[in-house]
């Protein structure tokens, strides 16, 4: 049942005190119409929790802005919103596009650094954030005393002599819920084997992150990416003040898993007693790269669950890392992204203490 306004409901309850139930919480689907995101489809969902989220349909269905009763979520970069059409896939142009937000989605067939392989020059982090969703389906309905809303969709990485991939993405969540899951499935509808690059880049800034915040993860082993990040592996999980030039710092960790091949990492601000949580299985995603950047104006830290490392896939496929995809077959991934908010801080705190 749904609880709104500190008070759980049953759904009859709720139905007779109003019209329409979007004045709780719902799905509306809008268009973007001011500078580079003019023409930009997007889904705005609320949940009736003080959880608001804007979804960007013709960027992979990513998640775009978000706030929790008020609070920004996310780090959002000077490009803002923009348009796929302004996306460039040469080197670190990528950069040009990247709205930040609280995911961006990295592949399907590069994710990482720009590289060579073979003869194939690849930018960074790959192109299915610039693909536009087809086939778009909102849904929302009771079912029992829950009220669920759902938007779905399929993007596609495609090129004649290449690769056919369509992602079917589905977002749901329910009246009352400080969580949005996100359910991913690849399908190769080519006929020949294809390389699998996924990363899910989420992108976490002030005031989630601060002095008083940390990165919670149940890790069994953290190894920095490169020597820039070397000197920093004992801070981590801290976060220090903007300072006028932070190098990037990227670690690589390996978590541990529940009883039910499930983990959780978190970033908790005990001083907001507000956090942030991501749950999935590391068998369908088994890296996890942590992305820290300090700096003033990009003030971050990307949380990024993913079947690859961040160096590209020449060297994935070069150190025999690199995923395929078969023709006909059918890849899963699921990560819920939540809110938690006063004694669930707390819990969530020791739920990865247990793990770890």
């Amino acid at each position: 049942m749904p609880s709104l306004f500190g008070k759980t409901f049953t759904g009859a309850e709720i139905r007779e005190r109003c019209g329409l139930m979007d004045q709780y919480g719902g799905i509306r689907l809008v268009e973007l119409s001011d500078g580079p995101a003019t023409g930009v489809r997007a889904a705005e969902i609320r949940t009736g929790s003080g959880l608001e989220v804007l979804v960007l349909l013709d960027r992979a269905m990513d998640l775009s802005n978000g706030s929790f009763k008020g609070i920004p979520l996310c780090w959002r970069s000077a490009t803002g919103d923009v348009h796929p059409a302004f996306y460039e896939p040469e080197g670190l142009s990528w950069l040009r596009t990247f709205f930040g937000g609280i995911l961006a989605t990295c592949g399907l067939t590069q994710a990482g650094a720009p590289n060579v392989d073979g003869d194939t020059p690849l930018g960074l982090h790959g192109r299915i954030g610039a693909a536009r969703a087809a086939n778009v389906c909102v849904k929302q309905r009771w079912v029992g005393d829950d009220y669920v809303m759902a938007v779905k969709g399929e993007v596609r990485e495609a090129s004649v002599f290449g690769p056919d991939l369509v992602m079917t993405r589905k977002l749901s969540t329910k009246l009352g819920s400080s969580a949005i899951l996100i359910e991913d499935a690849i399908e190769n509808r080519g006929y020949q084997t294809q390389p699998l690059m996924l990363l899910y880049h989420f992108n976490i800034g002030w005031p989630i992150i601060s002095e008083q915040s940390r990165l919670v993860l149940p890790t069994k082993g953290v190894t920095p990416r490169d020597e820039a990040a070397a000197p920093h592996v004992d801070r981590w999980s801290h976060f220090e003040v903007p300072a006028a030039d932070h190098p990037e710092e990227v670690f690589y960790h390996d978590l541990a898993t529940d009883a039910k091949g499930m983990t959780v990492g978190a970033i908790l601000n005990a001083e907001l007693s507000v956090g942030i949580t991501l749950r999935y299985k590391p068998a369908e995603l088994p890296y996890f790269n942590q992305w820290k950047k300090n700096e003033k104006g990009t003030y971050v830290c990307g949380m990024e669950p993913a079947n690859c490392r961040v160096k590209g896939r020449a060297e994935a496929r070069a150190k025999g890392e690199l995923r395929f995809i078969e023709p006909g077959e059918v890849r899963t991934a699921t990560v819920e992204f939540g809110v938690v908010e006063g004694a669930a801080v707390d819990a969530v705190r020791a739920e990865v203490t247990a793990l770890a």
